[in-house]
């Protein structure tokens, strides 16, 4: 079964607790901080159902959105439908590790640990290396991974129960420390009008990455690291780190 297909309509319910204004603020900080002129057009890798990439189009940014999720992505262009942007807003149904754009961008982001979804360093490398091609010269790419310590110590062989108003999710990780894969089994009720409840079931998986490694594939595929912090004010990075924010720059 594709990931986020059962997902994808109850989404944003299960997960209204993230600010995104406050992603898009930090993304834009980033900006501040490292491009020489602010970018006028932004790729949003793994897009989902395009809440950081509608927040960054309300604020004026010529807008791409890629998924592999047709179902998040449908998602997407209803939120997209219902906002008048400065600039339309692309959305385009691709594998991240197997991206073709018509052009270059001024920056790329990739948000909530989207590339973790990569489950072999070859996967990770070819991303990085289409970021890389479709980034403008000393473009910056900004995204975030989970670290070990998520893996280890939120993950691990932990459940979950994640519930709104007429839906429920029953959420079982299975983290093997040795393959550094961690599935998720998820079992998703939503209630219907007539007071039914239906039953969709979910399996999805995450890699956990070395930093060492992350460091090296930017590296090899032509980026400089401006910034590793462990949040969006400039934390530093320590073994109790859940999450890495980088931003890095495609030399060219």
């Amino acid at each position: 079964m594709e990931a986020y297909t059962s997902l994808a309509p109850v989404y944003d319910r299960l997960n209204s607790d993230i600010d995104y204004s406050a992603w898009a603020d930090y993304i834009e900080h980033q900006f501040e901080l490292y491009s020489e002129t602010m970018p006028e057009s932004i790729l949003d890798l793994a897009c989902g159902t395009g809440n950081v990439t509608v927040e960054l189009a309300r604020r004026g940014y010529d807008m791409t959105g890629v998924d592999l999720s047709e179902d998040m992505l449908a998602v997407a262009r209803k939120k997209c439908d219902g906002e008048r942007f400065r600039h339309s807003v692309l959305l385009i149904r691709q594998d991240m590790a197997e991206l073709e754009l018509y052009g270059t961008v001024n920056a790329i982001v990739c948000c909530l640990d989207s590339l973790n979804y990569l489950t072999d360093t070859s996967a990770l490398t070819r991303t990085f290396a289409h970021v890389h091609n479709y980034l403008d010269p000393d473009g910056l790419f900004i995204f975030d991974m989970n670290a070990p310590a998520k893996f280890e110590n939120v993950y691990g062989d932990n459940s979950y129960i994640l519930e709104d108003e007429g839906v429920f999710c029953a959420w079982q990780n299975v983290y093997n420390k040795r393959t550094k894969l961690c599935d998720f089994y998820l079992s998703i009720f939503t209630e219907c009008d007539d007071g039914r409840w239906l039953r969709f079931d979910e399996e999805q998986r995450e890699r956990c990455y070395s930093l060492r490694t992350v460091k090296k594939l930017l590296a090899d595929t032509g980026f400089e690291l401006c910034a590793l912090t462990s949040d969006f004010h400039g934390g530093e990075v320590d073994n109790e780190t859940e999450r890495w924010h980088f931003v890095a720059r495609a030399k060219k």
